[in-house]
């Protein structure tokens, strides 16, 4: 594979105290029940309105909480997350070869950005892809789309990197590769069954499933 397109949430970093408190503050926000954390991992991956929705029983507050939900994660909920281990090491040793790299995450693109800042992996990527404010290709089949367009990569040279279900779809939307990672909020069972060719249990089983694979 000659392009690499990594997921962000679940993949390079996990996000878990920054997503669920900032979900945990919408909810206040609207008089509403705030389940823990642990109970709003689900959350964590696919796109953030769809979820409200899910949680509100329809469309009425969903832009509202999704408002809300921003208040507290521009600027505080951002920086609570962490880096999974070797990510950083695995991300050099990828840089090393010439394969491209790119991340594409369903999150607002200004706020991937600034993770992937915050973390010191701007270095690491060609390009950060992610959705617009409003919510344009939040989706990732529409993201991919747009991703393989502007880098002008073969879909058949590009693997998607990801721990959720909408990872692997959107990638086989496109005809791109797609192996899912077991270290962050899927499961082998939802990975497999979306599409994935391959699961990694780790970071450096990503690192030795890549560079085991032909280019």
């Amino acid at each position: 594979m000659s392009a690499l397109y990594f997921d962000l949430d679940g993949t390079l970093t996990d996000p878990k105290p920054g997503i669920t408190g900032s979900i945990q503050y919408a909810l206040q926000k609207l008089d509403l029940p705030v389940p823990s954390q642990d109970e709003l991992t689900w959350c964590i991956g696919p796109p953030l309105r769809a979820s409200f929705v899910t949680m509100l029983g329809g469309e009425k507050l969903a832009d509202l909480a999704v408002s809300f939900y921003r208040e507290r994660f521009a600027d505080v909920g951002l920086y609570e997350n962490s880096l999974y281990p070797d990510i950083k090491d695995v991300l050099t040793t990828l840089g090393h070869s010439r394969r491209r790299m790119f991340v594409a995450t369903s999150k607002p693109g200004i706020f991937a950005e600034r993770i992937i800042d915050h973390f010191g992996l701007t270095g690491c990527f060609e390009r950060v892809f992610g959705s617009e404010l409003d919510g344009t290709r939040v989706h990732k089949t529409d993201l991919l789309a747009y991703a393989l367009e502007t880098t002008g990569v073969n879909a058949s040279q590009a693997l998607m990197i990801g721990d959720r279900s909408h990872d692997m779809i959107g990638a086989k939307n496109n005809g791109m590769g797609a192996i899912g990672v077991l270290y962050g909020y899927g499961s082998e069972e939802e990975l497999i069954g979306a599409g994935a060719s391959h699961v990694c249990a780790t970071p450096r089983a990503v690192l030795d499933h890549i560079h085991g694979a032909p280019d």
